[in-house]
């Protein structure tokens, strides 16, 4: 780390100031100090979120311990991180009635928590470093290479920039993805992928969401199972997911309504719309009271409840090239059945942070510090978003459930319980390990460059 009078090594730029973007800012300030001087650019004229509730597993809370974080931030959540996370399974497309099918207790994920996702926000932006320089109003349109090696930013309002390395935390919709996969060349990107990459792709899914509070549930039906407790209301062919955030205070209300035959076709519309509290309780109208009262009682607390269109990425074959860099969403848009993204954007934006803030670090090798920022993420992140995608179709929406359904409620469980366990513990044990093995590469990469250096 130099000293504060010397000049930055180099200039990131980071586009989106999201969850993504804000870890991003944190991590290299914390670990490279002043060295990096880093403009973080938002779309948007102040540094909001969009949805309500966040999932946080022990990976991602593992980050926030590193960073020093994880005191602040856990006691926004529902409940102390130090209890079991869990959370209990119903069958509920029983108009009369449905019952509890099991109570799920993590194994692995002692440490993860469940909070409001402004609330998450609000902290990140309490911690932006000096080093950081914010920019709003800024909707990057492309980035084009310049001759020296850095690269020119054009952004909607004719403004433009010059950075050195440039990292997409810009989402779903990201422009940086799609720059780089039209201009990245023939050679590496058969052209006829392009649009595969860089286009989003409807999962045939629409979610409604609401969140309420959760005294007006308490108060108008005290037993009900919402109250307290992360639920799912399974039923074939749809669910319902509920649980407390903002210190319990608030109920998140998210209903998935799924339509396999849909899935790749371009949605009509907007992707995210209000809607009508009619259209949300007929397509549930199958379900038992308990989860019916959820989803009535949400709707009567605002105007309407908003359907979302559910979109994920495909597969991409790189998140680096050259200088550029893709982290969160930007790079691995997933479903969120198993509350993974938000976790999956901080692993990201720590290990990526810290490969930049490495001393070994110069503008000469930035290439081979995303290279082993690639080489321990995407790998993984693309098996937690397979995770996520199979979970509906094989488990909650029972569309396995043939002849002995009580026997095959049971052999879902299982199916259920070691998915969830699985994607948590898969890898290299968590962003701290595969930060180590980042950096291991690094290192070896780096004394290989030195090598050939000092041959010639």
């Amino acid at each position: 780390m130099s000293l504060s009078s010397d000049p930055p090594k180099f200039r990131v730029a980071i586009c989106g100031a999201g969850i993504a973007g804000l870890f991003l800012a944190i991590t290299i300030g914390q670990f490279a100090g002043r060295d990096i001087h880093i403009d973080l650019y938002e779309a948007r004229d102040a540094i909001t979120t969009a949805g309500a509730g966040v999932g946080i597993s022990r990976r991602a809370a593992e980050v926030m311990v590193e960073l020093g974080l994880y005191e602040k931030i856990s006691q926004i959540s529902a409940s102390p991180p130090s209890s079991s996370y869990g959370r209990r399974m119903r069958k509920s497309d029983a108009p009369n009635g449905g019952f509890e099918w099991f109570h799920y207790i993590s194994k692995t994920l002692k440490q993860g928590f469940n909070m409001h996702r402004q609330e998450l926000v609000d902290i990140l932006k309490q911690s932006i470093p000096s080093s950081c320089t914010m920019h709003f109003n800024k909707r990057l349109t492309k980035y084009e290479k310049q001759s020296s090696g850095s690269l020119a930013l054009y952004f909607a309002d004719d403004s433009t920039s010059i950075t050195d390395i440039l990292v997409g935390a810009d989402g779903i919709h990201s422009p940086v993805r799609k720059t780089l996969f039209e201009t990245i060349g023939p050679d590496i990107i058969d052209p006829s992928k392009i649009r595969h990459y860089s286009d989003p792709s409807w999962t045939g899914t629409l979610v409604y969401r609401s969140i309420f509070p959760a005294e007006k549930l308490l108060k108008l039906d005290p037993n009900n199972v919402a109250v307290k407790d992360f639920v799912m209301f399974c039923g074939r062919e749809k669910h319902i997911v509920s649980y407390p955030v903002s210190r319990g205070t608030l109920i998140n209300v998210v209903a998935y309504v799924p339509d396999e035959q849909k899935t790749g076709i371009p949605f009509e519309g907007h992707w995210v719309s209000a809607v009508s509290q009619e259209e949300v309780m007929k397509a549930y109208q199958d379900f038992e009271p308990n989860a019916k009262r959820v989803l009535d009682y949400s709707s009567q607390c605002f105007e309407n409840p908003s359907r979302w269109a559910l979109h994920v990425l495909n597969d991409l074959p790189l998140f680096t090239w050259d200088r550029v860099a893709l982290i969160g969403d930007a790079a691995h848009a997933m479903t969120s059945h198993l509350a993974a993204g938000a976790g999956q954007a901080i692993e990201d934006a720590f290990v990526l942070g810290r490969l930049l803030a490495h001393p070994l670090t110069t503008l000469d090798n930035v290439p081979t510090a995303l290279k082993a920022y690639q080489d321990v993420r995407l790998s993984f992140t693309q098996f937690v978003a397979r995770q996520s995608e199979r979970t509906p179709r094989l488990m909650y929406d029972f569309c396995a459930l043939g002849g002995n359904e009580q026997e095959e409620m049971e052999v879902l469980k299982e199916k259920i319980v070691d998915l969830l366990e699985s994607w948590v513990s898969e890898g290299e044990g968590g962003a701290v390990a595969e930060w180590v093995k980042a950096e291991r590469q690094l290192q070896e990469g780096s004394y290989s460059g030195w090598c050939e250096n000092s041959a010639t």
